[in-house]
């Protein structure tokens, strides 16, 4: 596939137009104009292009891509070792974050009701979905299944919550510090 018509396809999906972000969403950085291996990844770090060199990958796709406002324009350092070695190989670098945040499927927001077991019946705002347990849950049984689930230690901030769950609001990135209900 060409790799501006993949830009397309994405960005239709995600619905690129419709969000301010803090970064640009689609295609970053142009390598080869055809892509038929792609190598997918949080943030696009050195680790990970240096994956993409040893597979011999057309493109990456990050959610954390490059070029954020507010970021030193100057190309040195970390930053130039990391455009050389897209540049040097060739290789596509796509960043999508807020739309990725919000999209109903394949976002970060969706994926973490599914790991909570949540069905989503609606959103505070397109970055802050809600919905409900299926059966009520204790915010013990909360925290344990999310550090099952996400293989890490969740912090749990709830001296004042309520003995059982049964509507949540999430946030799966730093939007949810600009809510006014985050306190």
């Amino acid at each position: 596939m060409h790799n501006l018509r993949l830009e397309e396809i994405i960005n239709d999906e995600l619905k690129v137009s419709e969000f301010q972000d803090f970064a640009p969403n689609g295609l970053q950085v142009e390598g080869r104009p055809h892509v038929h291996k792609i190598i997918t990844g949080v943030t696009a770090c050195q680790a990970l292009l240096d994956v993409a060199v040893e597979k011999k990958a057309d493109a990456i796709i990050v959610h954390h891509g490059y070029f954020w406002k507010n970021e030193p324009a100057i190309i040195k350092g970390m930053k130039r070792n990391r455009l050389k070695t897209l540049l040097a190989n060739d290789i596509n670098l796509y960043g999508y974050h807020l739309p990725l945040d919000a999209h109903h499927q394949l976002g970060n927001n969706t994926q973490l009701a599914y790991i909570m077991g949540v069905q989503v019946n609606g959103q505070i705002d397109p970055l802050m979905p809600f919905g409900f347990f299926d059966q009520p849950i204790t915010p013990s049984e909360l925290t344990s299944r999310l550090e099952t689930r996400l293989g890490r230690k969740v912090l749990h901030c709830g001296d004042n919550a309520k003995e059982e769950i049964r509507q949540i609001a999430w946030c799966t990135g730093g939007r949810a510090r600009l809510h006014p209900t985050s306190g």
